[in-house]
């Protein structure tokens, strides 16, 4: 299992990111990958019942690469966790395979009471630097989280959510692999977008109040 679960998510790096020259380089000098497989030994401990050596190989994980998983977490295969320091996994996440995050990512709760109080991320799903996903919420395969933004509501299955709050944008064309988890088309700007919807709102407005001020209201 465990060399199936190296080969396997070295090959996934090789495959998606371009500076991953050899699988030697990946092995050693990547965090991400040492961080998902001290989780494998962490999570063992803790499906054992022996929380408290669980933690504390997280912990170690945690001072070794930056990136802090707590042992209860569920992964799928083939995760990855690009340049991954300050990234934070709660206990009752769960990641579905082919996932990949970026720095500075935080799956966190919402509440202080005890069961799921993390996200649930399905398969395919690109998680931006900075993201902020919070709460026992899904997001749905083949999602993409733009970098920065702040999720606290469910994200259907395809959907590229960006901003704070995280809001749709709309997205033409095949689904594909989005760096960082921002959609990088030419025409494409939250801002703009943002501001042709406040135009459009306007217009509505003034529409209305046309047709009011016609049937002599004011």
């Amino acid at each position: 299992m465990a060399s199936m679960f190296l080969s396997e998510t070295i090959q996934a790096y090789r495959e998606r990111d371009p500076a991953a020259r050899s699988n030697l380089e990946v092995l050693l000098c990547y965090p991400g990958l040492h961080a998902v497989g001290i989780h494998r030994v962490a999570g063992f401990f803790w499906r054992h019942r022996m929380r408290t050596l669980g933690r504390f190989i997280s912990h170690i994980g945690r001072f070794l690469t930056g990136i802090e998983i707590h042992p209860g977490a569920r992964l799928g295969r083939r995760l990855i966790i690009d340049h991954g320091m300050g990234v934070v996994i709660g206990e009752t996440a769960e990641i579905g395979d082919d996932v990949y995050i970026y720095h500075q990512v935080t799956l966190g709760g919402t509440s202080s009471e005890m069961g799921k109080r993390h996200p649930t991320v399905g398969d395919n799903v690109i998680i931006g630097a900075g993201a902020k996903v919070l709460g026992a919420i899904e997001i749905g395969e083949g999602a993409r989280i733009g970098a920065n933004a702040v999720v606290v509501a469910a994200v259907p299955a395809g959907t590229t959510v960006v901003g704070i709050p995280a809001r749709a944008v709309e997205r033409t064309g095949k689904v594909r692999f989005d760096a960082y988890g921002t959609p990088a088309d030419p025409c494409f700007d939250p801002l703009l977008q943002e501001v042709d919807l406040l135009r459009n709102e306007l217009t509505e407005l003034e529409n209305r109040i046309a047709r009011l001020q016609k049937e002599n209201i004011f």
